[in-house]
């Protein structure tokens, strides 16, 4: 671990210190795209499951260097009362289900009134215990007032409530205890359900194990979002999948699925300037070439605007590609978004 750490802190801090918000009492917030905020609640920084390709591997290892965690709320709110543009809180870790109902309700209780930060109208709570502890939303000593918490979230304070599941693979659906707690956050707490995950080499890196897990999600009325590529922390050497293969694996994928299911986006890099969707391979100019574009991007100008770079079979992050002849690609030397070029606006 000491070796991870000796290789990786630069990258893990720079990347905290580009999105924070300057408060010194914001110790565990992020705010990368206007609408929304990410929040890392301290009592959320553990996981149900510590998955070998976990990009957030900083958050649980005991260094308080690296580690990211928001200690209260207020200050949160403080922000978010200054920053009216803000649609969107995503509660991320770590995994926020690991906190007991009172621990949440420190963030979620507030909501639960309409007239509090009526700006903020979309909570996501991004969590892998749908899976790995379903029980979480069934037979825990407080899973009966953590779902009539997010019922009220939704019903007295009006916000939509988005369960951000970590799914990486059919058989996490195959269980009954799943099923269930699936069927009690939809019933009762009137949650919608997205999955995502990463396309993992060795573990899902192949269409038919997409097109099954999506298949079964729709079939459960979740709603499949986003397939993404590894990201460049941790042991993303080991279970990264090339950015053109990734690319093939996710059409060939959607070509065996209905229409329900291509609400899925991808394969998608969340870097450095924003999120960026490898749509596809053509030839532009005589050269083969990547098509992409940003999903998000710091500089909203860049938002669905397709751009192009040199094809690479090898290339599984952004910082690998290169600009085609006579082009540029659409951030910097440091991974930040060049301004649009006035031609384009």
């Amino acid at each position: 671990m000491d070796l991870i750490v000796s290789h990786f802190p630069t990258l893990v801090c720079s990347f905290c210190r580009l999105n924070t918000p300057d408060k010194e009492e914001l110790t565990g917030v992020q705010h990368k795209y206007s609408e929304t905020v990410l929040v890392f609640p301290a009592a959320g920084q553990t996981c149900h499951a510590y998955c070998t390709y976990c990009f957030r591997w900083s958050q649980f290892i005991g260094d308080e260097e690296l580690r990211f965690a928001q200690k209260e709320a207020s200050s949160l709110f403080d922000y978010l009362a200054e920053h009216s543009e803000v649609s969107d809180i995503l509660m991320t870790g770590g995994d926020p289900m690991v906190m007991k109902t009172k621990t949440l309700a420190q963030y979620l209780e507030p909501l639960c009134h309409p007239n509090f930060l009526p700006h903020v109208k979309n909570l996501r709570i991004g969590t892998r215990s749908l899976s790995f502890w379903p029980q979480r939303f069934l037979t825990d000593n407080d899973a009966d007032k953590l779902i009539d918490l997010l019922r009220r979230v939704r019903e007295e304070g009006g916000r939509h409530v988005a369960i951000m599941a970590h799914l990486g693979h059919h058989r996490e659906l195959s269980t009954e205890k799943f099923e269930k707690a699936v069927g009690r956050l939809q019933k009762e707490a009137g949650a919608t359900i997205r999955s995502q995950s990463p396309i993992m080499r060795g573990i899902n890196d192949d269409s038919e194990v997409w097109a099954e897990k999506w298949r079964k999600e729709v079939k459960m009325g979740i709603i499949p979002y986003y397939m993404f590529m590894a990201r460049d922390t941790g042991a993303q050497h080991y279970f990264d999948v090339p950015m053109a293969r990734a690319h093939r694996l996710y059409s060939d994928a959607l070509r065996n699925c209905s229409g329900l299911i291509r609400t899925a986006r991808g394969p998608s890099m969340s870097c450095t300037p924003g999120k960026v969707e490898v749509t596809g391979v053509e030839e532009i100019f005589g050269h083969k070439a990547f098509v992409l574009r940003f999903l998000q991007c710091r500089d909203e100008g860049w938002i669905g605007r397709p751009f192009f770079a040199k094809y690479d079979d090898k290339a599984v992050w952004f910082d690998d590609l290169e600009p085609l002849p006579g082009m540029q690609l659409p951030w910097d030397e440091n991974g930040l978004p060049r301004p649009v070029p006035p031609s384009l606006n």
